[in-house]
């Protein structure tokens, strides 16, 4: 009885053990569904989910002002298997074209052999996964349709199995150039936009969803539309590609020769106030420069001798001093209430008599500070209206975000002392970002009318205008006429006799102000350490009709330090780059009215060609039988009378020519062969770096130099 009892008992506690064992691989399990394996089953979900499926819209384009792309949303994929879907019929025809398939794979993924191909889909199938990623990384458009060519793969997915999942990815075609402005989307798209232009417009760019569902039709799934989704608009910036290139050249090759830290430069359209290049440069720990954060909108910085010329407007405009009037700055150096005033060139003994006008030549501290100290010492808030009347302190409420708010100190607020004034009056104690400065110096250009800077032009869906952004008149008269001719008339002379020489050009004249300021270490003061600089130049050119205005503003580390030979030299070089672009001559007096104007056509789509020149009324000649529907490649010269259209014959697996190609063709053309494309330069295609008829290896880089 006692043996039976223990049989009974030792059964029982297997019979628990069992249950517990199980419990326990149950709960296992539930935790490897719930946490490792949760995104492949959501995955899974995904594709059979039946009600409100939310369609995501294509996100707006970002075009700069002179039509080119800036930012623009593309599809990447990742591609996947389910081994069950099509059952035995699908799995034999898989068996049966694996070479073929691992074969078209490896031409299309070059960096995997068909072996590695081969064994990952056998282990594919052998699991039975009904969502196999059949390769690890996102893959083009290009990729993703010549992988659906091949067997099995281009059957729909119930019976074949092939399932791609689709991603928005931003893409900008000019990589760095001016994306601190137009900004960033979170990695997850979902999220939204990080800063710049793509946050400030979100709303317009994202468009809206739509909304789906899956009902069944004769024994099939099909995706019904509820509400479709609307695509964002596209965003016309007043961004000048080319202009942007010149600028970002022009600065990155001085603050690579001076080792500086920072530097911005910012040039805009007088009369409308359009940003046509943005430049945010910071060296990184590489040695290299980087546009890390927007820094002409952002830096708090002291302007120093740029806002010398505000102080001189402020006593010119109250009629406390005029042009000729003269100052004895002495031997440089002048004590202004305990504190030395010291002018740059005070080791060499100063100056001595200046007249307004040569202070501003010549920067003279010494002469701005005793002039405002003379006039409003005893009144120090009639020279901080004076600024006030300019909208030197107000906020430019710009259209992205994270601009800084000028810090102008009046005589009521903390730590104004007697010293506070005449340092204010050479650019101290005063924080004023770059984009307000040009904005003042863009003000005296522009007549007087002080306009707010935009960097957004409008808003389009297709080729309607949703939305315009006109130019916003912050103060119509920053000052009376005779002030403003005058000091138009000193900033000319600072630059055609003073210490800008370097900023102004043999072509025409140019108007501005130097800038070297010593950057203030905070708490530390100017004296802690090594003292690094601020150098600038701010000015306008033509100074007769001014058009365009420009801030050059540079931190470097230590001396030498000049405003005029470092900043005044890219400002320019920025000058004379963009004049020269934007030199418009009349074409009316150099063509004969009675000739047939041919133009010069880039190389490309034949059809394409022959329907732009028959819309411009231009002859054109083909040289062979043009089929509608197919796409036809040639190139292209100009006869006397006419444009002759030449075919290019392109063979399968070998590289094209494109030159003499647009880099849209170009790039069009090589990708649909498998090629990554590399651009350099702008206008026609001059070089390519693999040879025409070459034999193609997908994946590869071929790089393309283009120049007008």
């Amino acid at each position: 009885m006692a043996v039976n009892k223990k049989n009974i008992m030792t059964r029982y506690f297997f019979v628990i053990l069992l249950l517990g064992l199980v419990g326990v691989a149950i709960v296992v399990k539930a935790g490897i569904t719930m946490f490792a394996e949760r995104q492949y089953w959501m995955d899974v979900a995904d594709r059979f989910i039946k009600e409100n499926v939310t369609v995501k819209p294509n996100r707006g384009n970002i075009i700069s002002a002179d039509g080119k792309l800036m930012a623009s949303s593309l599809p990447e994929y990742r591609i996947y298997m389910d081994f069950k879907a099509g059952g035995e019929e699908k799995d034999s025809m898989l068996v049966n074209h694996m070479d073929e398939i691992c074969e078209g794979l490896h031409r299309i993924f070059p960096d995997k052999s068909a072996a590695e191909f081969k064994a990952h889909l056998k282990k594919g199938r052998r699991s039975g996964s009904r969502n196999y990623l059949i390769y690890p990384k996102r893959i083009s458009y290009i990729q993703y349709k010549e992988a659906k060519r091949l067997p099995v793969f281009k059957l729909n997915k119930y019976k074949g199995g092939f399932i791609e999942l689709a991603y928005n990815q931003r893409k900008k075609p000019f990589g760095s150039l001016a994306t601190r402005t137009l900004g960033d989307l979170y990695a997850d798209t979902a999220q939204g936009a990080k800063n710049g232009i793509e946050l400030a417009f979100d709303t317009i760019l994202k468009g809206r969803d739509g909304v789906t569902h899956r009902q069944k039709v004769m024994n099939k799934y099909l995706n019904i539309v509820d509400i479709p989704p609307v695509d964002g608009c596209d965003i016309i910036t007043t961004i000048d590609v080319d202009m942007q290139d010149i600028c970002e050249k022009a600065l990155v090759d001085k603050l690579k020769e001076i080792n500086a830290t920072v530097g911005v430069a910012v040039l805009m359209e007088v009369a409308t106030g359009e940003v046509k290049a943005i430049v945010n440069m910071t060296k990184g720990n590489d040695g290299e420069y980087y546009e890390i954060r927007n820094n002409a909108i952002s830096d708090m910085m002291e302007p120093g001798s740029t806002f010398k010329t505000a102080s001189i407007m402020v006593a010119l405009e109250d009629g406390k001093i005029s042009p000729d009037d003269g100052v004895d700055t002495g031997n440089g150096v002048m004590m202004m209430h305990g504190r030395p005033m010291k002018d740059h060139n005070w080791h060499r003994g100063g100056y001595q008599y200046l007249t307004v006008t040569q202070i501003l030549m010549v920067s003279s501290n010494v002469g701005v500070s005793s002039i405002i100290d003379k006039y409003y010492g005893s009144n120090p808030g009639k020279f901080v209206d004076g600024l006030k009347r300019m909208s030197l302190d107000q906020p430019l409420h710009l259209q992205i975000a994270g601009e800084g708010a000028p810090n102008i100190r009046g005589p009521k607020q903390r730590y104004f002392s007697k010293t506070t004034l005449p340092w204010m009056s050479i650019g101290y104690e005063t924080q004023v970002p770059p984009m307000n400065i040009l904005t003042f110096y863009n003000a005296i250009a522009n007549n007087g009318v002080m306009v707010r800077p935009k960097f957004v032009r409008a808003a389009m869906r297709g080729s309607e205008v949703v939305q315009e952004y006109p130019t916003e008149v912050i103060n119509p008269k920053i000052c009376s006429d005779r002030t403003l001719s005058q000091i138009r008339e000193i900033l000319r002379k600072v630059v055609s006799e003073g210490l800008a020489k370097p900023a102004g050009s043999k072509q025409f004249s140019v108007s501005g102000k130097t800038g070297t300021a010593q950057v203030s270490q905070g708490a530390a003061g100017y004296k802690s350490g090594r003292v690094n600089y601020l150098v600038s130049f701010c000015g306008y050119f033509p100074s007769e009709a001014p058009k365009y205005s420009c801030i050059v503003s540079i931190q470097k580390p230590g001396l030498p330090a000049s405003g005029g030979l470092m900043a005044g030299s890219v400002f320019g070089k920025i000058a004379e780059r963009v004049y020269a672009k934007d030199l418009r001559l009349n074409l009316t007096h150099a063509i004969d009215t009675n000739s047939v104007v041919i133009p010069d056509v880039k190389a490309g789509e034949i059809h394409q060609t022959k329907r732009v020149l028959d819309e411009l009324k231009i002859q054109s000649q083909t040289q062979f039988p043009l089929k509608e529907g197919k796409e036809t490649w040639g190139s292209t010269h100009a006869a006397p009378k006419a444009v002759i259209l030449e075919s290019r014959e392109l063979k399968r697996d070998y590289v094209p020519s494109v030159i003499g190609m647009g880099a849209k063709d170009a790039v069009y053309l090589l990708e649909s062969k498998g090629l990554k494309v590399s651009l350099t330069g702008v206008g026609k295609v001059k070089s390519q770096s693999i040879a025409n008829g070459t034999l193609v290896r997908k994946g590869q880089t071929i790089r393309l130099v283009l120049d007008n």
